[in-house]
């Protein structure tokens, strides 16, 4: 029994850290080399993509999403998407995808003459799944070697951690004041009521030796 309880909270929390791994912004440094448009067929990782445009037509399973090509300090290439989150999840309220395509045009550059951005992005890159990275925004630094502090996810993961500690102790409260007490109590009444049943089985066998002696 112990190990199940550990193997449910070791599976719960890993899917904790997924789910705010892949909702929560992160912030990567590198360069824009391209920026293009191509018409997706959505299928069994439709999940991973955001919902239409607003004010686009939901219903068709294909569409035209617009792409960010980028090259990192290290020279790993990173392909985002860029489509808006509009009211939906995660709740990043992003309605300004074309004005964001424009802007990351406009800031491409070429190794030899290269300009860095920092992309704000939620999500993940899968080259099986072909899943991508969702840009949020973009925004020119002075170099690969700058550092951005992501003040949204500590403060984020802070009142999570806060949240959680705080119903931790008030569950152990509520245990040791109505639980605790309960169970000792039904194990108490299960040892009194042993006992009385020992006691009464005693008596009996105490009768039937009463009759044999006769």
């Amino acid at each position: 029994m112990r190990y199940v309880k550990w193997a449910f909270w070791i599976t719960f929390w890993l899917l904790v850290a997924a789910f705010f791994h892949y909702t929560l912004p992160q912030h990567d440094i590198a360069r824009i080399t391209d920026t293009y448009e191509r018409r997706i067929d959505f299928g069994e990782n439709s999940i991973f993509w955001a919902s239409p445009d607003v004010g686009s037509d939901g219903t068709l399973n294909n569409r035209d999403v617009f792409f960010i090509q980028t090259v990192q300090p290290d020279g790993d290439v990173m392909v985002y998407r860029n489509e808006d989150t509009g009211w939906g999840w995660p709740p990043y309220f992003k309605f300004d995808t074309s004005n964001l395509q424009a802007e990351a045009a406009d800031l491409r550059s070429t190794s030899a003459n290269p300009t860095w951005v920092a992309i704000t992005h939620y999500g993940w890159r899968n080259e099986f799944m072909s899943i991508f990275p969702n840009a949020v925004s973009v925004k020119r630094v002075e170099g690969p070697d700058a550092t951005i502090i992501p003040w949204v996810s500590i403060i984020v993961l802070l009142f999570f951690a806060a949240l959680a500690w705080g119903l931790w102790v008030r569950w152990k409260r509520f245990r040791a004041a109505r639980i605790d007490p309960l169970v000792s109590d039904m194990g108490d009444s299960w040892d009194a009521a042993g006992h009385n049943l020992n006691e009464r089985r005693g008596r009996f066998s105490r009768w039937l030796d009463s009759w044999k002696q006769k």
